[in-house]
């Protein structure tokens, strides 16, 4: 390398020649020296495309290939840290998670976003462990997988994200170097090459052929001719393969020094170096022809690519559009733009053209690209909800495009009827981005087309400004409002404006400088509001002033309670409160009621301390208000009854009863519940035995049935056929049916078909009802059919359908295997003769291998045409096309073009044509026709399908066919949607069976960038098995099973005997016998016990699996028994996680909270990670418990563990409330509760779960506070989750009546839809539950579509099988004209078939889950988009 270095830095100062190219005047040496000996070409002339070629080449390529690419990282090193276990793990667990959601973002819209990336990035610098995996990943993601962002702030990221990392400890490798230097060049990153190499020479880290071709890439898009021909001197002096890469970089090269000849010319220079020029080249050089804007060489270049069978997809010329309008030619754009085919992938490319050119301030083609997308979706939009562009409208946004263009724009998509309201998504998308200016521009545009502007569209402007006091920040979004004609309301004027300033005399100001009214109801609100809040005697003289407006208690009600909370000001609270009592201007309703229920929500907003604190000014406050003759109604009286016993001050209670007339009580009631358990058994005999006893019962003349049967299968275990037959001679009257049918098999298996016949046929006379099993009959009808008695052997299969034999998938493979024995005597017509019986009959359905043998009858002969006839027939009569891999691959090597032809056209008729040109592809990969093959795959209409894929990858891994799998491999480099690590995985795969360790390190992985361990792994492997260097760090699996066992066999050697040992052998017997009892958990246990009583040991994986298996079960006490002998047996014996998690688990069910508390420390303690179970089981009992503290130590170690672990996001919220709850502190629980709710960025979580546990222990108390809550929640933040919640779970509990008052309190429950579905839909899945969809009918009658409900109750009935509730939904669908979904139809059908009754429609013939795949498409359809 530095030899390298001193050339490269000599091209400052000593010009060499330059690459010489016939037909150009360029000089230097001739090209051929440089290529001589270092090519690697392929012997096909396949066209070769790789994934990565746009970054591998020039900056006019840089628009990505980004869809499924982030899979696609390079080998990565693992950084050797002294962190411990735990966090390695946690580590691999927080890189899977990046790397899924990156991969998830990448299928879905085939980029990711900056916030993703630098959510993952913080993640990953947080837990203070970096390995070289995620430094890859996340340098990997800062090119064009970023094309919402400019380059240069992509540029930046990279080099943070590099810097970081490195400080951090991460180690880097060549593939590190390799991937900053691919970012360099997609964000066309000005840089030194040779400065790069020094870098690395620094770093003690040698450059790959990778890193070549990136730097030869990096001087060629400068057009650096002369420094890319020093590195292709230097690869060829190292005998490095030069690549179609190196290639496609130099026609970049010299177009870009301005010899657009020179490049022309490395076509031809290509294929005598024998590489076929491939679709990157002439990318390559239509890229150059558009810099230039010479439309007649594009379109020739085009041609040229076609003619040569390189198919340009719709990626490769959206590349040379985004060149055009990069280089300012935007007039040839709409030619290229009817080039474009919309493929399978078009959407997600074409949102990533228009997203790059939009960061290049290039909107207008942008724009123009947009408006193609309606003709691939027309069925996506429909008139009225069309929403095309809304990617587009929010980049436009942020990257701060003029508002006259995006007035154009949404102006535009509306004419069009693109888009239903773009400019009022704009401006969601302008607040969402805190863009002021722009916001109220676009208010100022919408309300000139009468578009009604809210008050609390300011809200997202206005947040930032009240979390930084910015008092200028306020005043400038108030002069927004002002102009648009807008006052802000009483929540935006109390939440969001009031409170920046100083006092409410600074807001008065600010408010006359602006011209804003001081009169308004919201001003006036606000300011009562303060006043409340810090002097009641000032709010007295304010409301009981009798020129003060109305002005409802609702208004000023929290802040009024919060006051007085604060306040010791009695005497002028019960003014304030005489005053809302007597005062009509406060209330819209009855005043007597409204401040019966400000004193409730007073007493409920206090917490147990505060009341028994402020027990003396409360009993002051109520004795005054009785002597103002204030009264409340009796059912808020026991509402404050409640409350004041549950915070214990019953003193106060006869206080608040002389505030009412009457006085009432009310009842209190619970329930519980209990378990069981079960245990089962087995034992056998031995052949002798069973003899003796045999002749011991004939002598005595007893009953010997059960014995002979016995024996008889013994001997048929055997095989002895004679003795057996004697035996059935000696005691013909005592033989059982089970004894006839093993003679049976035994006779069948043994050629001796008269004798099975005959015994079958005693059988008959016994008892003619009797039917054998299938096998049996399966045997027989074998035997007759190799005998040429094929209509007797029909005869059996009609006995069998007769006597309703069972048949299963095993017995499906014995009539294949039967069939498949006539195949080589030719007897195509009795093959045809028993499907069509079988298939009649019903005893077995249709498939591709029961029917293969009438196609293989055929090929056996090498009748093709009769082979292809026999399969359209099977796809006629039983929609099958049996080994139609292995007739087309005849008909392809014989070159039978027409059968051919039929084939396909039959096949693209029947299955599509996507079937029909994978059919072809492996067809033409297994004969060897590649060329062929390759432009199957470059067809436009060409996709990914992992299923077949993965079928023909197996077949050449198990055929050994390496140049085939290698091929396809290669071809399917752009196929979209492709996993390309699984496709390297089969190469390797094959490679190390084949142990061509040259193949496997041959591939082209790292110019793909492939990341995953598991295919980094089995490289390895090839490559240490034959004593080759491994470039990059093996990971390690997270254990070693090989070291374990002889670790454990070592400490076993030294453990010194006190009895005599047993043998390896008996070792090893036990064993496998104990492994072999899964799902016998007590009869291993079992086992065990006899095991140690002998002195039998194992290894550690026996006596973990037995403890989880018996802690699964609940049986602790059996575990622990077992986890001593392990610890006994085994020095140094842990508990695995899994063992340890359900440890936890056992002991919180049994309410043994804090042992299961210890274990967890002790787990944490030994770097061991607990389940996510354990955790939500262990939280739950703790809660139940009132374990406030202990809920929170195990929040804190979750904390510090940095994992989620997936926990629900309330677990700990939920039942630390429940905690607070069962001891006795409501206000503390509720207030747990509320604050999650009442924070600016909560997600409506669930409390379904403390409501129910409330409602199960009948605490109406605590059921009273959360109502109220729930109720706050609704009516004044908006917030209806907790109110739909209680709703749900009171429905649940078939509190009907509590459910409909709940509903009259808080109606807005209704409008929660897609909650009330849901709770449909989940009901649906088990049986019992009509009832409770029903009750929610009648409660809210519209609250979903008829049909949607429909399907659910039909699903209902049908698990209830109540056939005649569904027959009466079917016809009251049928009445109303609904439209009855097949898979209701399906299931419906299904229940009057399992009653014995005739369907009065034709059964849907598919399966459950198509009809079911089916529905959620159509669902997915009506809620699509062009919004990410």
């Amino acid at each position: 390398m530095a030899a390298l270095l001193r050339s490269a830095r000599l091209l400052k100062f000593s010009p060499s020649g330059l690459l010489q190219i016939k037909g150009t005047k360029r000089t230097g040496p001739p090209i051929g020296r440089l290529y001589s000996g270092a090519l690697r070409g392929r012997d096909t002339g396949v066209c070769s495309r790789q994934i990565s070629r746009a970054s591998e080449n020039v900056s006019s390529r840089l628009w990505p290939y980004t869809v499924g690419c982030v899979r696609n990282y390079a080998v990565a090193t693992e950084q050797k840290d002294e962190g411990s276990a735990a966090v390695r793990t946690k580590q691999m667990q927080q890189f899977d998670w990046a790397l899924a959601k990156l991969d998830s973002s990448v299928r879905r819209t085939g980029r990711i976003t900056k916030t993703l990336l630098l959510r993952i990035f913080h993640d990953i610098c947080r837990t203070g462990y970096p390995s070289g995996n995620q430094a890859l990943l996340l340098l990997r993601s800062c090119g064009t997988l970023l094309p919402e962002m400019p380059l240069q702030e992509r540029n930046e990221l990279a080099h943070r994200i590099w810097e970081k990392l490195q400080e951090l400890g991460a180690q880097y490798d060549v593939s590190h170097y390799n991937a900053l230097l691919k970012v360099y060049l997609q964000n066309e990153f000005k840089f030194s090459p040779t400065d790069f190499l020094a870098k690395m020479e620094a770093a003690n880290i040698p450059p790959n052929r990778v890193t070549y071709q990136r730097l030869i890439a990096a001087y060629c898009q400068n057009g650096n001719i002369e420094g890319a021909s020093t590195i292709l001197g230097f690869m060829k002096s190292k005998d490095l393969p030069i690549t179609d890469a190196v290639f496609n970089s130099l026609v970049t090269g010299h177009a870009r020094a301005g010899d657009i000849e020179s490049a022309k010319n490395i076509l031809p220079v290509m294929k005598g170096a024998g590489i076929e020029p491939g679709p990157d080249t002439y990318i390559s050089l239509l890229n150059a022809y558009a810099e230039k804007g010479d439309l007649d060489s594009l379109k020739q270049t085009m041609e040229e690519a076609e003619s040569a069978d390189c198919s340009l997809m719709d990626r490769d010329i959206m590349q040379v559009i985004y060149t055009l309008a990069k280089a300012g030619h935007q007039q040839h754009i709409p030619g290229m733009v009817e080039r474009l085919r919309h493929e399978r992938g078009y959407v997600p490319d074409a949102m990533n053209l228009c997203l790059s050119l939009i960061t290049q301030g290039l909107e207008d083609t942008a724009f123009h690209i947009l408006k193609t997308f309606p003709t691939l979706q027309s069925e996506s939009f429909s008139n009225e909800s069309a929403n095309l562009g809304n990617f587009f409208l929010r980049h436009c946004v942020n990257i701060d495009t003029s508002l006259e263009k995006l007035g154009n724009f949404c102006k535009e998509l509306e004419e069009s009827k693109l888009h239903a309201s773009p400019l009022s998504f704009t401006l969601s998308c302008a607040l969402e981005a805190k863009k002021t200016a722009t916001s109220l521009e676009l208010m100022k545009m919408l309300k000139e087309q009468d578009f009604p502007i809210r008050p609390h569209y300011f809200w997202p402007l206005l947040t930032q400004h009240v979390k930084d006091n910015n008092t200028a920040g306020v005043t400038e979004v108030l002069k927004g409002m002002k102009d648009i004609g807008l006052s802000p309301d009483v929540e935006t004027l109390s939440t969001y404006i009031i409170p920046v300033f100083p006092n409410i005399e600074a807001a008065r100001q600010a408010f006359q400088e602006l011209g804003i009214s001081l009169e308004s109801e919201g001003f006036l609100s606000s300011e009562v509001r303060l006043m409340a809040l810090k002097n009641l005697a000032e709010l007295y003289a304010k409301l009981s002033d009798p020129s003060f407006p109305s002005l409802d208690l609702s208004a000023f009600r929290g802040s009024l309670i919060t006051g007085f909370r604060r306040s010791d000001d009695v005497e002028s609270m019960v003014k304030i409160t005489e005053l809302l009592y007597k005062d009509e201007r406060f209330s819209k309703g009855d005043p007597g009621e409204a401040v019966a229920f400000f004193l409730y929500n007073l007493i409920d907003s206090m917490s147990e301390k505060e009341v028994q604190k402020q027990e003396e000014k409360m009993k002051k406050y109520f004795n005054q208000l009785h002597t103002q003759n204030i009264t409340i109604p009796l059912k808020i009286y026991r509402g404050i009854r409640n409350l004041l016993e549950s915070y214990h001050v019953p003193e106060l209670i006869k206080d608040v009863i002389v505030l009412v007339d009457p006085a009432n009580r009310g009842p209190i009631g619970s329930v519980p519940a209990p378990p069981p358990s079960h245990i089962e058994l087995g034992n056998e005999g031995k052949l002798l035995a069973l003899e003796k006893k045999l002749s011991e019962l004939k002598a005595e003349n007893k009953p010997l049935s059960s014995v002979l049967k016995q024996t008889i299968q013994a001997l048929c275990a055997e095989e002895n056929l004679q003795r057996a037959l004697e035996l059935k001679q000696q005691h013909e009257e005592e033989m059982t049916v089970g004894a006839y049918a093993t003679l049976i098999s035994l006779c069948c298996r043994h050629d001796n078909l008269e004798e099975a016949l005959n015994l079958k046929t005693e059988l008959s006379r016994k008892d003619s009802s009797i039917a054998l099993d299938a096998s049996k009959y399966i045997g027989l009808i074998k035997g007759l059919c190799n005998n040429g008695r094929v209509e007797e052997a029909t005869n059996f299969l009609k006995e069998m359908k007769e006597k309703d034999v069972a048949i299963n998938d095993m017995h499906t493979t014995l009539l294949f295997h039967m069939l498949n024995t006539l195949v080589a005597k030719g007897s195509a017509s009795t093959i045809q003769q028993l499907l069509d019986t079988i298939f009649t009959l019903g005893l077995a359905k249709p498939t591709a291998n029961l029917c293969s043998p009438l196609i293989t009858v055929h090929l056996e002969s090498d009748d093709l045409a009769g082979a292809l006839e026999a399969m359209l027939e099977c796809q006629k009569r039983y929609k099958q096309l049996p080994r139609i891999h292995d007739v087309i691959v005849g008909l392809v090597e014989k070159g039978d073009t027409a059968l051919l032809q039929k084939a396909m056209d039959f096949v693209s008729q029947e299955r599509g044509e996507m079937t029909m040109l994978y059919d072809l592809f492996f067809a033409f990969l297994q004969t060897g026709r590649y060329r062929e093959a390759r432009k199957i795959v470059d067809t436009p209409r060409a996709e990914g399908r992992p299923g077949r894929l993965h079928w023909y990858a197996e077949k050449c891994i198990s055929g050994n066919q390496l140049e085939a799998l290698e091929q396809m491999v290669d071809m399917t480099a752009k196929l979209f949607e492709c996993d390309r690590d699984e496709m390297y995985s089969y190469a390797l795969r094959l490679c190390k069976d084949t142990n061509n360790w040259q193949k496997a390190e041959a591939l082209k992985m790292q110019e793909e960038n492939i990341i995953r361990e598991r295919t980094l792994r089995l490289l390895a492997d090839i490559l240490k098995s034959n004593g080759q260097e491994v470039p990059f760090e093996v990971p390690e699996t997270w254990y070693q099973q090989a070291a374990i066992a002889k670790q454990v066999q070592q400490q076993l050697a030294k453990t010194e005997a006190t009895k005599e040992q047993p043998t390896q052998a008996e070792n090893g017997a036990a064993y496998r016998r104990l492994m072999a009892l899964k799902g016998k958990a007590k009869e291993a246990y079992g086992m065990l016990k006899d095991a140690e009583k002998r002195g039998v040991a194992f290894s550690p994986a026996p006596y973990d699996h037995l403890i989880r298996a018996l802690l699964a079960e609940g049986s602790m006490e059996d575990a622990m028994v077992v986890k001593d002998i392990a610890v006994a047996r085994v020095p140094g014996f842990q508990l695995s996680d899994t063992a340890n998690t359900l440890l936890i688990v056992t002991l919180s069910k049994k309410g043994q909270t804090e042992d299961a508390l210890e274990k967890l420390r002790t787990m944490l303690q030994a770097d061991q990670v607990p389940g996510q179970l354990a955790i939500t089981r262990l939280v739950q009992a703790l809660g139940s418990d009132g374990n406030l503290a202990g809920i929170k130590e195990v929040e804190s170690h979750m904390k510090a563990l940095g994992t989620s672990l997936n926990l629900s996001s309330m677990v700990f919220v939920n039942n630390k409330a429940l905690a607070h709850i069962k001891n006795g502190d409501l206000e503390s629980g509720v207030e747990e509760l509320e604050a999650v709710f009442t924070s600016p960025d909560h997600k409506s979580p669930s409390v379904s779960f403390v409501f129910r546990r409330v409602l199960e222990d009948d605490n109406d108390k605590a059921f009273d506070k959360l109502s109220a809550m729930a109720e706050r929640l609704a009516n004044h933040f908006a917030c209806y989750r907790p109110a739909t919640d209680l709703f749900l779970q009171l429905l649940d509990m078939n509190k009907v009546e509590d459910a409909k008052f709940m509903l009259a309190r808080c109606n807005a429950v209704a409008d929660q839809k897609d909650m009330l579905m849901s709770y449909v839909a989940r009901k649906a899945q088990s049986a019992g539950q009509v009832g409770k969809i029903n009750a929610l009918m009648t409660l809210i009658p519209d609250f979903a579509e008829k049909d949607a409900l429909n399907t659910y109750l039909m699903k209902c009935h049908v698990l209830d099988k109540d056939l005649q509730a569904a027959k009466s939904l079917y016809e009251q669908m049928q009445k109303e004209g609904a439209v009855i979904d097949e898979l209701s139809l399906k299931r419906l059908a299904g229940l009057y078939r399992s009653e014995g009754e005739t369907a009065p429609f034709p059964e849907p013939p598919e399966t459950f889950k198509f009809y079911a795949d089916k529905l959620k498409d159509k669902a997915a359809k009506v809620n699509v988009s062009a919004e990410e």
